[in-house]
């Protein structure tokens, strides 16, 4: 009997890759987008310091989802996984409990920043007036993180059933919130940087709402676990959750040291810093979304032992992110004078903003080849794979490059390091990756066995078999 809710089973795995990728895309740029209106509106108040202090703030806030990335993932992984069997109860469990713990959790996460958010932001290198104006927007912010942590667990249990247009469209609704409240606020009510914070709050109460209501309306809803499934459900949850926030929470530790090595170069240099940091994932909001994209894909089709769809859903990723960064690299060449424009820069945050619209634009790809090898290991049973790619990222290879590169070329040389750290830790995240698919291939060929069988990670292969 076929199994309906799994629908990644069949049919053209790029096709697959794209439809997820794009639509996941269009919720992800409508936030993106409005962040990258905060920075125009921002930049319209002629105050240098409100930009820097937006651009400390982007790293600490990061920092801050990083908990509700890793619980999205963990969700989504398993979610996908249970459809893939064919086990929808158990789908429809897991996906409360991830709920459960994730509020819960993050909630108590987000008390801990708010506490401790001014030590924070002078250790990433904020001070006299930026410091308080950050901490000022950040402490407004905070407190919504359980909700955004709802929202990203209920918009990867979309993306697990496959429901791509429901998960962005609850993105795309807090996109457009935000993009409402913010001329009223910033402007209408002149409360300028707390208006930005308010609207970001909105925005993400509207996606909290918007991203549960559909796994209610059409999927019907959760399965509430007993207290002794809650126990037992924890520790497949955190077999994966807890690698992957270690793995999230890598990148604000490495965007952290950079912010602070390029504050050696002064705020404006920092401004410049920080409108790159809006224009990326507008940009590239495709590439951010084939993460989440490529993991249920992978996870319904390993659910199901079809490895040799896991490894083409591998390869048609690599291939549909090398079309889609070319093309954009060529179109952000193209816009530099009006982006330069768009924002009056000049001086170092000229001379930043257009390195990043030529060369380091292109060796993005070898940013979405580590996304999607992570992907590839959150949903294959080696969550830690990913955690140390990224930690080796931010920590083994982001600090000396970006170092060496601030010696030798000042603030550009900063974004150089970051961007060619990237590229080798990629590289690495492709043979691993590679060597993971190819070995589960050869197990369903009877050719070797697997021994991938602890609790939260990977069953033995019989018990994925149909």
């Amino acid at each position: 009997m076929a199994n309906e809710q799994a629908k990644f089973l069949e049919g053209s795995l790029l096709r697959h890759v794209t439809v997820m990728s794009l639509t996941a895309s269009i919720g992800l740029m409508a936030i993106f987008a409005v962040d990258f209106i905060d920075m125009i509106f921002i930049s319209m108040l002629g105050k240098a310091e409100l930009a820097a202090a937006v651009g400390y703030s982007g790293a600490i806030l990061f920092f801050t989802s990083s908990f509700g990335i890793g619980m999205a993932i963990a969700a989504g992984a398993l979610v996908a996984k249970a459809l893939g069997a064919g086990d929808v109860d158990q789908a429809k469990r897991r996906a409360a409990t991830a709920l459960l713990y994730g509020v819960g959790l993050g909630a108590v996460f987000a008390a801990i920043m708010w506490i401790f958010l001014r030590p924070i932001a002078e250790l990433v290198g904020a001070s006299g007036e930026t410091l308080d104006l950050s901490v000022h927007y950040m402490r407004i912010i905070v407190p919504s993180l359980p909700l955004l942590i709802a929202g990203m667990i209920g918009g990867a249990i979309l993306r697990a059933h496959g429901a791509a247009r429901a998960s962005m469209m609850a993105t795309l609704w807090g996109g457009v919130v935000n993009a409402v409240l913010d001329p009223i606020l910033i402007f209408g009510l002149n409360l300028e940087l707390t208006g930005a914070a308010l609207a970001s709050v909105g925005a993400r109460v509207a996606i909290c709402y918007f991203s549960l209501r559909p796994i209610f309306r059409d999927f019907g809803g959760l399965a509430r676990p007993s207290a002794a499934e809650f126990r037992v459900d924890f520790p497949a949850l955190a077999a994966i959750a807890a690698p992957a926030i270690l793995t999230q929470l890598a990148t604000p530790i490495g965007q952290a040291y950079v912010t602070r090595a390029m504050a050696e170069f002064g705020e404006a240099a920092v401004a410049g810093m920080a409108v790159i940091a809006r224009m990326t994932p507008l940009a590239f909001g495709v590439v951010f979304a084939l993460s989440g994209a490529v993991g249920p894909i992978v996870g319904q089709n390993f659910g199901a032992g079809r490895f040799d769809r896991v490894r083409r859903s591998y390869v048609d990723s690599l291939i549909f992110v090398g079309v889609f960064v070319v093309a954009m690299a060529a179109l952000l060449f193209a816009l530099r004078p009006l982006i330069a424009a768009l924002f009056a820069l000049e001086g170092v945050a000229l001379e930043l903003v257009f390195l990043f619209c030529g060369p380091l634009a292109l060796l993005f790809f070898f940013n979405g080849m580590l996304f999607v090898s992570n992907a590839a290991f959150n949903n294959l049973g080696h969550p830690f794979y990913s955690t140390w790619m990224n930690w080796g990222l931010n920590t083994v290879f982001i600090v000396p490059m970006v170092w060496y590169g601030a010696q030798i070329w000042g603030a550009t040389g900063v974004i150089v390091g970051q961007a060619l750290a990237a590229v080798l830790v990629s590289l690495i995240s492709l043979v691993l990756a590679w060597r993971v698919i190819r070995h589960m291939e050869r197990g369903a060929d009877g050719t070797t066995r697997p021994a991938f069988h602890r609790q939260g990670r990977l069953l033995s292969l019989h018990h994925h078999r149909r």
